[in-house]
């Protein structure tokens, strides 16, 4: 029997992870009635990581917190066995807002710190934080202030929230915030290698997505920057060039520092929870895929980690996708045997995403096909 196994990413836009592993496998039974099929739908630590945490048994507890501009928005995080994922962007998602440059400024954490709040009354006994997609770029100060840090300007006022109002804070009173803790665990989830501060950090890379025009940019890495220090100077370490420390406009700074987090990599946390790395050895062929497989995807995200351990058990691996910016060479690279762009079949972007679990199941049983019979 023909053991096939489905692990795709989100396709961002159009499917959830869990949607997308759906959608191929009924692709997958239209050309192998007979086969085996596991789905391990995974994420990398961004936006839908709790949808693949829910299916791997996890249990969704649901609150309203503060978005990202003050308005109440229903977020969510994870328990599962005793570890409570919080998922950044259900909190201040750049979905809640509508990007400019003065949202980039005023945007802020306060509702992720309490998701975790919320998380340590109840019991939970580690906190894994997954960053991405956050609308904010203020250095986890908001989350941290949620949780009862003090970020106070020079005068001993505190100093506000969102990324901008950063360039006033002179000192940081961490005190409660690690008395709250005690001695609970606390990990960033994120493949994102990023520092916090300079041209590759928080605010010049990610800052534009969230309407940060080039004077934004500056003012959010000047801030963040005077942040970075205020927390040095409370007795933190140095997290301005900390590889990872710029994920989630800064979030994870505030949580290596503030929260004492670890930083794990999302995707390997994540596929250790589905399965996957099991299933692909036992595996004849692995379909992967995300909605948009370019060059990031071969920085740490989760097609990638899939196809790497397709490689190291020598199974074939097939990609599908909303599209493919990679070359032949690239995906030869990561031992692809088949592909297909769901753009390709369509007569719009729009159309693909509208139409993408049945683009999804068609293409999918087309590749499966293909294969079989050679």
């Amino acid at each position: 029997m023909t053991r096939v196994v489905i692990a795709p990413d989100k396709f961002k836009g159009s499917l959830t992870a869990v949607e997308a592993a759906e959608a191929i496998a009924h692709g997958v039974r239209d050309a192998l009635p007979e086969a085996e099929v596991s789905s391990c739908p995974v994420a990398d630590g961004g936006e839908g990581t709790l949808d693949v945490l829910v299916a791997a048994g996890g249990r969704l507890v649901e609150l309203p917190v503060r978005g990202p501009l003050d308005d109440s928005v229903d977020a969510s995080y994870v328990l599962l066995e005793g570890t409570a994922y919080i998922e950044s962007a259900r909190a201040c998602g750049i979905e809640f807002v509508e990007p400019s440059p003065e949202v980039a400024l005023a945007a802020h954490t306060w509702g992720v710190g309490e998701l975790l709040a919320h998380a340590l009354d109840n019991g939970a006994r580690r906190l894994v934080l997954t960053v991405g997609g956050t609308a904010s770029t203020d250095g986890g100060a908001g989350m941290l202030a949620a949780l009862g840090a003090g970020v106070f300007d020079a005068f001993g006022a505190p100093v506000g929230l969102g990324g901008g109002t950063l360039g006033r804070v002179a000192s940081a009173e961490l005190g409660p915030v690690r008395e709250r803790l005690g001695s609970v665990e606390v990990a960033v989830a994120t493949d994102v290698t990023n520092p916090l501060l300079g041209s590759r950090g928080a605010a010049a890379i990610f800052g534009p997505q969230k309407g940060a025009g080039p004077r934004e940019v500056e003012q959010l890495d000047e801030s963040l920057s005077r942040w970075a220090q205020a927390l040095r100077n409370a007795g933190t370490p140095d997290v301005s060039d900390l590889p990872g420390a710029g994920a989630g406009g800064g979030v994870a700074a505030g949580a290596i520092a503030g929260l004492g987090a670890t930083v794990e990599s999302g995707f390997q946390l994540i596929a250790g929870l589905t399965g996957v790395a099991g299933a692909i050895e036992r595996a004849d062929l692995v379909i992967t895929g995300e909605g948009s497989l370019d060059e990031q995807s071969l920085d740490g995200k989760a097609p990638a980690g899939i196809a790497a351990r397709a490689q190291e058990h020598a199974v074939p691996l097939m990609v599908l996708a909303g599209r493919i910016q990679l070359d032949e060479s690239q995906l030869a690279g990561l031992g692809v045997v088949g592909s297909a762009a769901l753009i390709d079949h369509a007569p719009s972007l729009d159309h693909a995403r509208a139409h993408a679990a049945k683009l999804l199941r068609e293409r999918a049983g087309e590749l499966v096909r293909a294969w079989a019979r050679t």
